[in-house]
């Protein structure tokens, strides 16, 4: 079977509805062996326009700067895993653009979050992202006042050159936060909508793919090449992979992948493994494919598809090797790339062998912190796994030196990704065109993505 794909659609169609030939990944899902949850084959598509989106957005400071007043500082951000602090005293550091918030497990096993700056000289409790454990109060460094874990005043040295100091307004200044999948998330606004409402769809879908019964199995922070917009949307679209992952077209449904928007905040992509591109001039047999899988086409019985076959083989394996049960686990939730973004900085994938999690944050308007979580199911057998330590690479560093990493096969695919990142940078300050042109489909989520920001930003 192969596709023309030089087919424009149907000119009298409204815009945005055009798709790929051939089937689509909703298709390809209900064939599956055992099905799928609804929440995974729900479609929500919209069009949302086909302006070019200024190339100023990811080069002006002035732009950058005004991100930072009026969108990092009223949003929803996850800190960090409810794990990495599980005991009374532990505390992670959070940071993002100048704004710096302790987020500590208090005496009445609630997670707390303030300010970290000192109400008397501004003084950090702690350094700009760091952890630690056991932490009976807050003293600062400078002078050595304290607080209580729950913000209350604890100490004043000196407390006699202070007659004018309100105990109870001498307070930590609380931040918003809140819990879901196992992640702890802080908002800086305190009239921000509640988490539930901000997370939009996910509950309801993460139902199905709870991200609290899983550990952190590597944890690895990388410096990229871009404008922070500009590297959270290189992850939003599977249309790149034909150009900048070609390995991967006889193995990975690209063009045909699935893009939703739930909401203002939250949209999905997709992407099925183990069914080959539609890019592909001549489709490869089952057995093919299942080689092209990495099997032995001889071990492919006869009258079962390689994505089949593919997926039972995975969930052996990866069974054995994570001590879990996996036999109720979906065809498409074990094999296929599923991509929730959470504006505005968050992926969240539920899948077992992709089991990633994102996280982006601005260090300037040139460079971006991309964190990669691998989030693994908890055994079935022995105590919870501590989480991973964070392994830092530098700009110049390759994602192939972890060890554990690379072994994912990711390492490579991420590497491609940001050469990408350097060369669209130079490019879009080079353009002498004023914006960029998207899809109306596949890069769908990059427009809402804008949208959203805008809606901060006015």
């Amino acid at each position: 079977m192969s596709y023309d794909l030089t087919q424009r659609g149907d000119p009298t169609l409204p815009p945005g509805s055009a798709r790929c030939p051939g089937p689509s990944t909703k298709d390809i899902i209900l064939r599956d062996a055992g099905g799928a949850p609804a929440a995974l084959t729900a479609e929500s598509y919209a069009f949302l326009g086909d302006a070019d989106i200024p190339f100023a957005r990811y080069t002006s400071q002035r732009f950058y700067d005004a991100e930072i007043e009026r969108m990092w500082s009223r949003t929803w951000q996850w800190a960090c895993r409810e794990e990495h602090i599980p005991n009374v005293g532990d505390y992670v550091v959070y940071d993002v653009g100048p704004y710096s918030v302790l987020v500590i497990r208090s005496p009445s096993n609630d997670i707390k979050a303030f300010v970290n700056s000192c109400p008397h000289r501004g003084m950090q409790f702690c350094e700009a992202g760091s952890s630690g454990t056991g932490k009976q109060f807050l003293r600062c460094p400078f002078h050595g006042m304290s607080w209580h874990l729950d913000g209350s005043l604890r100490e004043i040295p000196c407390r006699w050159d202070f007659p004018h100091v309100d105990d109870e307004k001498f307070r930590l200044t609380e931040v918003q936060s809140g819990a879901w999948g196992g992640f702890v998330f802080i908002n800086l606004d305190p009239n921000g909508l509640p988490l539930r409402d901000f997370l939009e769809v996910l509950p309801e879908h993460f139902a199905h793919w709870p991200l609290e019964d899983r550990y952190v199995s590597l944890h690895m922070e990388k410096v990229l090449p871009g404008n922070w917009k500009m590297v959270v949307e290189g992850f939003l679209e599977a249309f790149h992979v034909l150009a900048t992952h070609p390995e991967g077209l006889r193995t990975a449904g690209d063009a045909n992948a699935q893009y939703d928007i739930f909401g203002s905040n939250v949209t999905r992509f997709v992407h099925t493994i183990g069914y080959p591109s539609p890019h592909l001039r001549k489709q490869p047999s089952e057995a093919e494919l299942f080689a092209a899988l990495g099997h032995d086409p001889k071990d492919l019985p006869a009258g079962v598809g390689a994505r089949q076959r593919h997926a039972e083989l995975t969930r052996e394996r990866l069974g054995r090797r994570m001590d879990v049960d996996l036999s109720d686990v979906s065809t498409s939730q074990l094999l296929d790339s599923i991509e929730y973004h959470l504006f505005p900085n968050a992926c969240f994938f539920p899948g077992i062998n992709i089991p990633l999690v994102y996280r982006f944050r601005p260090l300037d308007v040139d460079h971006t912190v991309h964190e990669i979580l691998l989030l693994q199911p908890v055994p079935s057998h022995g105590p919870r796994p501590a989480p991973a330590p964070v392994i830092k690479l530098g700009l110049d560093d390759s994602y192939t030196t972890v060890p554990a990493f690379a072994a994912t096969g990711l390492a490579y695919v991420l590497d491609q990704d940001t050469e990408n990142f350097r060369r669209q940078r130079a490019g879009i300050k080079a353009s002498r065109k004023a914006g960029q042109t998207l899809g109306n489909y596949q890069e769908a989520r990059i427009r809402r993505f804008h949208m959203t920001l805008d809606d901060y930003l006015r």
